[in-house]
């Protein structure tokens, strides 16, 4: 009799555990099958909108920046080098001195001839007052004359030879790196350093024949307008009329108004403003979606049920989904994109989390940290 009480209490809890998990299961099937049903949870993404602007038309270019003068001064005489009067990217005037060669030969010969010019000036002087009492033949006269400018012209070539060892800025401009020495033997032409004007400066770049018949002499450059970097303006001062036969393009010169932090040789990005504008319809390039296939964006939308009625969500709230959609993008500016063909101003857009969605997932929308794009960016060098 114990024995069976025991096994009675035995079957008992094993039914009463067999019933908890038969609950559990079913609770967890049941479980499942409403998962199922509700689909995924919702993604949560930020949002913008599709806006519409008015653009300026513009042509591209990569361009060089050039200096308005610029030369390697170099030396005209030979000789050694005495003196060096300027320092490393000074900023000097016309006619500064720069470097002096030794000179003292040609120093000594010019005092020699002149002192010989004022012997024969004395000379010429004394033979004009004796002519003019005909003490004096016309001949003496003329070769005391003679004398006279012939001991010029020997002062004036040496003094040219002198001033042929003293080295000048031909104009004003900045310095670059010294490249000679006090003592240092120079033969003709060799380089000193290079002179860059700073009062004004170009920018020269290159177009496609097609494009150049749009050109005009004072449209406006504008120079790595969407770029980091040092940005200038400037305008179209010549049109070369000639093109490459090679790549059947033709160049631009565009005098720049402003060199803030610009710098001769410099590669910069140019774009040509022309007089025609456009509406376009933009969106974030955070928003794009690029694949082997196309580029993409998602528009958000509100989930319907099979009878087009609107869908609400657990949170009361209407549901929301993402469809994804097919676009025709056009030219970039900053932090947007031309957006040709596919969407239409003031649709709401996935802007941040796009990459981890798919057509029809559903989505929920958090806009509190959200990132607004820009045409004219200008993010901090850190």
């Amino acid at each position: 009799m114990r024995y069976l009480s025991v096994i009675v209490g035995v079957i008992f809890l094993i039914g009463g555990l067999g019933g908890v998990k038969f609950a559990q299961i079913s609770s967890l099937i049941a479980y499942g099958k409403a998962a199922r049903a509700a689909g995924p949870p919702p993604e949560v993404v930020g949002t913008g909108e599709a806006k519409e602007q008015t653009w300026e038309n513009r042509l591209f270019s990569v361009g060089t920046i050039a200096p308005a003068r610029g030369v390697t001064v170099s030396n005209d005489a030979a000789g050694v080098v005495t003196a060096i009067k300027f320092q490393s990217g000074q900023t000097v005037r016309r006619g500064q001195i720069l470097v002096e060669l030794d000179s003292r030969v040609e120093r000594a010969q010019l005092a020699s001839i002149e002192a010989q010019a004022n012997l024969a000036h004395v000379s010429a002087e004394r033979a004009r007052a004796l002519f003019k009492q005909d003490a004096v033949p016309k001949a003496q006269l003329d070769n005391a004359e003679s004398a006279l400018q012939s001991a010029a012209a020997n002062s004036a070539a040496l003094q040219a030879q002198i001033d042929r060892k003293i080295v000048r800025a031909p104009f004003d401009g900045r310095l670059g790196i010294r490249l000679v020495n006090l003592g240092q033997y120079l033969n003709p032409g060799t380089a000193i350093t290079d002179l860059q004007s700073t009062d004004a400066n170009y920018v020269d770049f290159t177009l496609p024949q097609q494009q150049l018949k749009q050109l005009a002499v004072g449209m406006v450059v504008r120079i790595n307008e969407d770029l980091p970097g040092p940005r200038a303006e400037a305008a179209i001062s010549a049109i070369d009329p000639t093109l490459d036969p090679v790549t059947r393009s033709g160049r631009v010169r565009a005098s720049v108004r402003r060199m803030d932090g610009l710098s001769p040789g410099m590669f910069v990005n140019v774009s040509v403003v022309l007089p025609e504008k456009r509406r376009v319809t933009m969106v974030g390039a955070t928003s794009l979606v690029h694949a082997s296939f196309g580029d993409s964006l998602f528009v958000v939308e509100g989930k319907k049920d099979d009878s087009g009625a609107g869908v609400t969500g657990p949170d009361g709230k209407p549901a929301l989904l993402a469809r994804q959609q097919f676009v025709k993008t056009g030219e970039s500016r900053g932090d947007f994109v031309e957006i040709l063909e596919g969407v239409k101003p003031g649709q709401e857009i996935v802007a941040q989390g796009a990459f981890k969605l798919h057509n029809g997932a559903p989505v929920r929308i958090n806009n509190s940290v959200k990132v607004e794009p820009l045409l004219a960016p200008r993010p901090e060098n850190r």
